[in-house]
């Protein structure tokens, strides 16, 4: 523990806040979109002083932390309570030993797709870094104050039932009896290679009319300006409710150092796939100009796009799509963890199904064929190798997160990267191993805002008996 305190005070509430070009009226953090970035130490202790001026009960989970269960801040597990409106709630922890790109945001019904969200990095006083510039970047799916409001958007979905959800004309659900083709559930779990990956079946149930980059639109993007050659380190943290982006920077490749705040080995590609709660640490070596930081929606018309500046020059096209969408677009495969990051090897002493469903009547969404409110627990004992199989039987993707852990990729033949996200593909399997050290009560669930509303999502229990 490194003895110094970082203390925050945050006010969840009301504002209007400028996306670019257009102002809105939705909820914040500190009445900025996103809201401010915290950064602290491995081994600080952190107290987070939450009040909430909000007409609705709230709360800040840690996305990603391996911290204690009593701070979680995901209601409904062993976390503390929603902070009602008018409360005051103080996060108080010890920052966990693994620095990396972590975000905090809301876990209380649809409000991620406001603006209660904000950028948490973690660094390590040991290291010194080689980069030089550092910048987070959040990508969002936006629709309050432009459209309807997230419940609003919940409602229509659960009004028009699964039977509307497919813009395709094919059933969404992926419920026995349909034909899906060839695809069986035993695909390679990857949808960043081959198979049926994001924008081949149905890609989101929303369609948005704004996508940001930092809470800003393509038309009044936000500017990176850096020199010429510098080596700069994007934090990329798709913060979005209902989308998957496929992100480039024009006329860069990308070095992927860590995903999920995991150190990997340096892999370059050219383009990648970001899920909702997954983060991304790339580096680019800048070149001279003005370049595009553009990320397509997958299966979605519009973009989001922010500005990589080293000189000057005319603004970047929205309309234009970089080549680099196109080029070498990252696997699972290629994440290879450090030597000291790797998970040790065993036999599970457990495995359990984790099967994503959804109800033909009304929109239900499912794990083990049960809804939050009627959920049976996963299972585990401390100490224990825990194998968890996500099973997809929809034809939408899932990007799953378990709350408190990492887990590490493909088991049984190798031990890939450590994550707390994963996204399973449509009619595809994805299992992973974790090893259950940090007792206690913590979530697992579809990290698609309003699939985890209408009900996907469960609880990974620590039992003694």
């Amino acid at each position: 523990m490194s003895g110094r305190t970082v203390t925050r005070e945050i006010t969840a509430r009301q504002a209007t806040v400028d996306i670019g070009g257009r102002k809105v009226n939705t909820w914040t953090l500190d009445g900025v979109l996103p809201g401010r970035e915290l950064r602290v130490g491995v081994g600080d202790r952190l107290r987070v002083t939450l009040h909430n001026r909000l007409p609705a009960e709230t709360s800040l989970h840690w996305h990603g932390l391996e911290l204690r269960n009593d701070m979680d801040g995901a209601p409904g597990a062993g976390g503390p309570p929603a902070v009602a409106p008018g409360g005051t709630f103080t996060y108080d922890f010890v920052v966990p030993s693994h620095p990396g790109t972590y975000f905090f945001h809301s876990h209380v019904g649809t409000q991620l797709d406001r603006g209660l969200y904000a950028p948490l990095i973690v660094e390590d006083p040991a290291v010194r870094g080689d980069d030089d510039a550092d910048a987070v970047l959040m990508l969002d799916d936006w629709t309050d104050g432009l459209g309807r409001s997230p419940d609003q958007v919940l409602a229509d979905l659960r009004a028009r039932g699964m039977a509307g959800m497919s813009d395709k004309g094919s059933d969404s659900t992926g419920m026995p009896g349909m034909d899906h083709g060839s695809m069986d559930g035993t695909g390679s779990g990857d949808p960043h290679t081959g198979g049926m990956g994001p924008g081949e079946a149905d890609s989101g149930d929303v369609q948005y009319p704004a996508y940001l980059i930092n809470g800003r639109r393509p038309e009044v993007p936000y500017t990176l300006a850096v020199r010429p050659g510098q080596r700069v380190r994007l934090r990329l943290v798709n913060a979005g409710s209902d989308t998957v982006f496929r992100l480039a920077v024009g006329g860069h490749q990308l070095t992927v150092t860590d995903a999920d705040g995991r150190p990997v080995q340096p892999v370059t590609v050219d383009t990648l796939l970001i899920g909702m709660g997954e983060r991304y640490d790339v580096v680019i070596t800048a070149d001279t100009g003005t370049f595009p930081i553009f990320a397509a929606p997958e299966g979605k018309d519009g973009m989001a796009m922010a500005v990589l500046r080293t000189a000057a020059g005319s603004m970047p096209d929205p309309a234009v799509r970089p080549a680099e969408l196109n080029g070498r677009l990252l696997s699972y495969r290629d994440l290879t963890p450090v030597p000291n990051d790797v998970l040790p090897a065993r036999p599970p002493d457990r495995v359990l199904n984790v099967d994503l469903g959804a109800d033909a009547v009304g929109y239900r969404w499912t794990i083990n064929g049960r809804t939050f409110e009627n959920r049976s627990a996963l299972q585990v004992r401390q100490g224990e190798r825990l194998r968890l199989v996500f099973r997809n039987t929809t034809m939408m993707n899932h990007p799953m997160h378990v709350h408190g852990h990492t887990f590490a990729l493909q088991p049984p033949t190798s031990y890939g990267a450590r994550k707390d996200v994963v996204i399973v593909p449509p009619m595809q399997t994805v299992t992973v191993d974790l090893q259950a050290d940090n007792p206690g009560q913590w979530m697992v669930h579809c990290h698609n805002s309003y699939h985890q509303a209408a009900g996907m999502m469960t609880v990974l229990s620590y039992v003694t008996n």
